[in-house]
């Protein structure tokens, strides 16, 4: 059996909340069906072996900290880790968090390195001949100077000889000013990525990025303490490191699979792979240690088709293509495949199963929800009936601990067919708030529906009751017994639940019922992303945060003139829209700002006072009133809006 696969603890049919209105236990039910689950888990520990192998050294304490003293990561609340799984815990997602605790250098193959277990990701170091190539550099500066230290220290006092981005997901760039000073001078270390890299990492969460901050407490459990009725880890690793995030415009562009380039003498092989797990990626071939590094398209986990704090949907088809391609060009040689995220797996016979099986997985959840969607089938439905084969079933690294073959067969649905499912009735719905008001119109009040939900409760159909309390809330917010009741039925779905990301959104759910929206931080992109974007898609980014409503009667033209890029954007107001052009627009104007382009965002995003506009460099001519106006109608969206109370 399985080490990590242990059973959970018993447990008595205690009461379903905590007194003090904390987490309380697992119930019988949960209970029984986590000890059930434990039985059925794979008998295979290989993973175990595969993620201690090569240990060099680790940090100790792992805790990181800020300059000015906040702590960027710290992995101690995690000690509780060591043991067997209790009963409010899923035990193979239980497992999964052990594995993702194992943190340290690593020796990959020699000359290929890892840090593991300091950050959501991996930060690898591939030898050179005179230093290191750091890929991928975590979150946070902090944590990515701690990990390359922690290599040095081992390695040597190698110099940063290149940086390599397989994707545009903050966690695989953000960190980069903790391995390289700032970046522009001349002989620096070249910084190569994907195309498309800078324009997608900078861009992908600005637009939506307030809403999807938010989620994302949902998503990673930014809220709940460590500990088994908790947070016990992300799927991917144990959490999100929270330091200075930064970027540098990439120096080499990879635009074509089967680009070489020499970085310290050291040869590497690229393979795009857009699209897929992230909308730029690609896979980096050493052929000198015969070592590939997948990024994070094959990980030890169903990874996500949609992620839940919200994304376009990824092409589960082009996904599994391009592992398919990968086998293809590389299988052959390789001996070993290594990714961003998780432990590696050695041996080349080893290596293409498990990119093959990983292949597999989407290809088999892309085609058959689309057999079954062309049969009629909604996207719920297929949710409901479509499982893995036998062989996926029993890949500990097909299981769902990230995505879920639940909400990936959704978004592949909505990928096709978007989110009308085609029954008339669920065309023009009324929003939850009214709906929830007629649903207990006809159930006979919320008093009656709290005591059928609580039956139900007690026979451990908790799926039914958090959809039947949630017309409960939603209608009468300060139900005292259907919003407790509603955050046991959450809690025991967290309980239960294999994907770290469904648990902390329970579990996250039920600690806002009890306790309300604990103050989040700032919902916009750091200020060095949004330095990177171009003028016209920061305008894009302000035009949704335009109060249509409020400035309905408002027209009003603005140049924007930046003349260290000898650019003019004629930026207009008019019915609640704001719409911008290069085209000439002499004379049409009602104000001029001349602003440096560094500026810029300051400017926009309120950071320049107007008494320090003329220090900044930013000339106005005309009726500065009229710039007063625009800025005054730009919204600042909220970073804690209610998600599971109207």
């Amino acid at each position: 059996m399985d080490p990590f696969a242990a059973q959970p603890t018993a447990t008595e049919d205690l009461p379903r909340a905590a007194v003090d209105g904390g987490p309380g236990p697992a119930t019988a039910v949960t209970a029984a069906r986590n000890r059930r689950l434990a039985q059925e888990l794979p008998d295979d520990a290989q993973d175990l072996v595969d993620a201690r192998r090569g240990l060099i050294g680790s940090l100790d304490p792992p805790v990181v900290h800020t300059a000015d003293g906040r702590t960027a990561w710290d992995a101690t609340p995690f000690a509780f880790l060591d043991g067997d799984a209790p009963a409010t815990v899923n035990p193979s997602l239980w497992r999964q968090s052990r594995l993702t605790a194992i943190q340290g250098l690593f020796e990959v193959v020699p000359g290929v390195y890892q840090v593991r277990g300091l950050d959501l990701s991996n930060v690898s170091f591939l030898e050179g001949e005179h230093g290191v190539i750091v890929v991928d550099p975590l979150i946070s500066a902090e944590t990515a100077a701690v990990a390359l230290a922690l290599y040095r220290r081992h390695r040597g006092d190698r110099p940063v000889t290149g940086v390599i981005f397989t994707h545009s997901h903050v966690d695989h760039f953000g960190g980069v000013h903790g391995v390289l000073p700032p970046h522009g001078a001349a002989g620096d270390p070249p910084v190569i990525a994907p195309a498309g890299f800078l324009a997608h990492a900078t861009s992908e969460n600005v637009v939506a990025g307030p809403a999807m901050t938010r989620r994302a407490v949902y998503m990673y459990g930014d809220v709940l303490p460590p500990g088994p009725r908790g947070q016990v880890g992300a799927g991917l690793g144990l959490a999100t490191s929270r330091g200075t995030i930064g970027v540098v415009a990439p120096t080499v562009d990879v635009v074509t699979t089967g680009q070489e380039e020499v970085v310290d003498g050291l040869r590497l092989q690229f393979q795009l792979a857009p699209d897929s797990e992230a909308p730029a990626e690609m896979h980096v071939y050493v052929p000198e240690r015969r070592a590939l590094c997948i990024a994070e398209n094959a990980t030890h986990t169903l990874h996500n088709v949609l992620t839940l704090r919200g994304a376009p949907v990824r092409d589960a088809r082009a996904w599994a293509g391009y592992l398919t391609e990968a086998i293809d060009r590389f299988g052959p040689q390789l001996e070993v495949v290594f990714a961003s995220h998780h432990w590696p797996t050695w041996g080349r016979e080893r290596a293409v199963a498990y990119l093959g099986l990983q292949r597999d997985l989407y290809a088999y959840l892309h085609d058959q929800t689309v057999r079954l969607m062309n049969r009629g089938l909604t996207g719920t439905e297929i949710a409901e009936v479509l499982t893995l084969p036998p062989a996926l079933d029993r890949a500990w690294h097909a299981r769902g601990y990230y995505g879920t073959v639940s909400h990936d067969v959704k978004a592949i649905y909505q990928r096709y067919l978007g989110w009308y499912d085609g029954v008339p009735a669920r065309l023009w719905r009324h929003p939850p708030g009214e709906a929830a008001r007629r649903y207990l119109d006809f159930m006979g009040g919320a008093d009656a529906v709290v005591d059928k939900a609580r039956a139900s409760y007690e026979q451990g159909d908790y799926r039914w009751v958090v959809e039947v309390l949630d017309h409960v809330v939603f209608a009468v917010p300060d139900h005292a017994a259907g919003r407790a009741l509603l955050a046991d039925a959450y809690e025991q779905l967290g309980y239960g639940a294999e994907s770290a990301s469904w648990r902390d959104a329970y579990l996250t759910g039920a600690h806002e019922l009890r306790h309300g929206v604990e103050r989040a931080g700032a919902t916009d992109a750091p200020l060095e992303l949004l330095a990177e974007l171009g003028v016209e898609e920061l305008l894009d980014a302000l035009a949704v945060r335009v109060d249509g409503p409020r400035c309905w009667d408002e027209h009003l033209a603005v140049d924007v003139v930046l003349p260290d890029r000898a650019e003019t954007h004629h930026v207009t107001l008019r019915n609640g829209v704001l719409t911008h052009t290069s085209a000439p627009r002499p004379g049409t104007a009602d104000v001029v700002v001349r602003v440096p382009s560094g500026q810029f965002v300051a400017l926009v995003t309120g950071q320049l006072a107007p008494d320090r506009l003329a220090a900044a460099g930013v000339v106005i001519e005309g009726d500065a009133a009229v710039l007063g106006r625009l800025l005054a109608v730009l919204e600042t969206p909220p970073p804690d809006f209610a998600i599971v109370t109207p």
